[in-house]
């Protein structure tokens, strides 16, 4: 972790799945910030961190509850801007004097509208310029007294104490989430809260990598690093940055596990090592994944089958070179926070992911991460700060198990095929219309059912698909993209007339939540 010399934003996370949207919220102010589990957070650590400021997070549990978690009661005494958010505030409330009741009617959840109370409020600046403010809620409890100090400035029908503050102390608290992107002013008012605080908003990522760089070469020193490499924006960059600062003591391994998008291997050797010179080793395995995957279909043991292998792939070459101690790895903010909490927290686990978890004690090697505090458009802008051409930068999200999670149901060669070649016109028309850059990740999805068609004369029964293209700010949520109908149709002809295998195409609009942006 980069140990920049910056003013902190301390975020104290209780388990909510939005939390990285607090965080990603300040980045946006060129804040810098950590997120700490609540049980992670003590006194001395306090100390050693020395935040300007802090934000309690939502979180799924009750203040009513045995053993609700709880931060330490010395933050309120470091005489520094508090604000809590949604459990946040409750916890707030209740360790202050105040009172929190279950439910009784007064749960929110989803879209609501916060009317002005009497008096002005620095935290809400430009907030109720036209009426009420919309805001995003999700809580079953509700404050129903707040401690001595505390004005209400805010209200909604079901929370009549939505904001409240101690000005004074500087102590916020609003039991919506101004975080997410359904609350429309709440960027203004983590602004405000950042102003308050007197933050410098120095933090950008030409500091970030001149940082990086400096804390790679004080972990690594003359030994060697071995990176995955997929080909992706996350381990490109990974890559990228490792080898501004160590050069040649970087050693990148492309995994050709057989699951990658059409002509993608090729690219990914000519760019690496061709362009950038960079020491890359090609192993071409795909005929160890493909036949390790044969008859599976549950989409955590594909996960699986792809990681141990990738792992003992890694493990192959990485004891063929001398003085490898380090693994690098281009793992994401969102990436560990789906895997499990960011710190160990009490967030629900989504799904596994490859590059979280277990790896380095297999390998034998220490882990270098250099991307593990991004998100994934804070990783294009690192991209752009190293020289990366701005196209390889803008391409869209591919997950590491590849094409397997995109292949639903058993996974065999001629289905990937069918696949590819499915997802390359589709991308192709993205392209075509201008679109790619609205578009956060695009891809298809090979189904697992046949279905009945008829091509000329003949009937056909072949493989239907899933198209699937997403907008997203930071992978957290996302929404389907709006085609119009002409595209859909255009798409779906080509495909059908282009892809022998493919008879149907289908137009996937789930948003996430409660999907996910893969189907697997």
């Amino acid at each position: 972790m980069i140990k920049p010399n910056y003013q902190l934003l301390l975020i104290i996370d209780f388990g909510s799945q939005v939390t990285q949207l607090i965080a990603r919220r300040l980045r946006e102010l060129n804040v810098y910030c950590e997120i700490h589990p609540f049980q992670s957070i003590n006194k001395k650590i306090l100390l050693r961190l020395a935040p300007k400021a802090i934000i309690l997070s939502g979180g799924p549990a009750s203040v009513l509850d045995q053993n609700a978690p709880r931060p330490p009661s010395e933050i309120f005494k470091l005489n520094i801007p508090i604000l809590g958010i949604c459990y946040g505030q409750q916890v707030m409330m209740d360790m202050l004097g105040g009172k929190v009741e279950r439910g009784k009617g007064t749960a929110e959840f989803g879209r609501a509208y916060i009317t002005k109370g009497c008096n002005d409020l620095l935290l809400l600046k430009d907030w109720f310029q036209t009426g009420p403010e919309e805001v995003w809620m999700s809580h079953s409890d509700h404050v129903s007294a707040i401690p001595v100090g505390f004005e209400v400035f805010g209200t909604s029908p079901n929370a009549p104490f939505a904001i409240t503050a101690d000005p004074d102390r500087q102590l916020f608290a609003v039991q919506f989430h101004p975080e997410v992107y359904h609350t429309p002013n709440g960027a203004k008012l983590c602004e405000n809260f950042v102003k308050l605080a007197g933050f410098n908003c120095d933090w950008t990522m030409q500091n970030y990598r001149e940082k990086s760089i400096k804390a790679i070469r004080d972990q690594v020193g003359k030994k060697k690093v071995i990176c995955g490499l997929s080909g992706g924006v996350d381990s490109s960059v990974t890559a990228a940055l490792i080898h501004e600062a160590i050069g040649d003591q970087l050693i990148c391994v492309f995994v050709d596990n057989g699951l990658l998008r059409k002509d993608e291997a090729s690219q990914v050797v000519k760019m690496f090592r061709d362009k950038y010179d960079i020491q890359l080793i090609h192993a071409d395995e795909h005929k160890l994944f493909l036949n390790a995957l044969g008859g599976q279909t549950d989409p955590e043991t594909k996960r699986r089958i792809i990681g141990k292998l990738f792992v003992d792939v890694f493990q192959k070459h990485a004891n063929a070179i001398d003085e490898v101690e380090f693994l690098a790895q281009g793992t994401l903010y969102p990436d560990v926070i789906e895997s499990v909490s960011f710190s160990g927290g009490p967030s629900v686990t989504i799904k596994s992911h490859h590059n979280v978890g277990g790896l380095p004690k297999k390998l034998g090697l220490k882990l270098v991460e250099p991307l593990r505090e991004l998100f994934k458009d804070e990783v294009r802008v690192l991209g752009h700060e190293l020289g990366l051409p701005q196209s390889f930068i803008e391409r869209h999200p591919f997950p590491g198990p590849g094409l397997a999670i995109r292949c639903p149901g058993e996974i065999t060669k001629s289905k990937l095929a069918i696949l590819r070649d499915a997802d390359a016109i589709f991308i192709q028309q993205i392209h075509k219309h201008g679109l790619y850059n609205d578009i956060w990740q695009a891809f298809v999805t090979i189904l697992p059912v046949r279905t009945v068609g008829v091509m000329g004369d003949g009937r056909t029964y072949d493989y239907a698909c899933a198209l699937r293209a997403v907008t997203s700010v930071d992978g957290m949520t996302a929404d389907y993209y709006p085609f119009n109908h002409d595209f859909l149709s255009e798409t779906a002809s080509r495909i059908i007339n282009e892809v022998k295998g493919i008879n149907r195409v289908t137009y996937d609009i789930t948003s996430k939540p409660p999907g996910t942006i893969e189907w697997e």
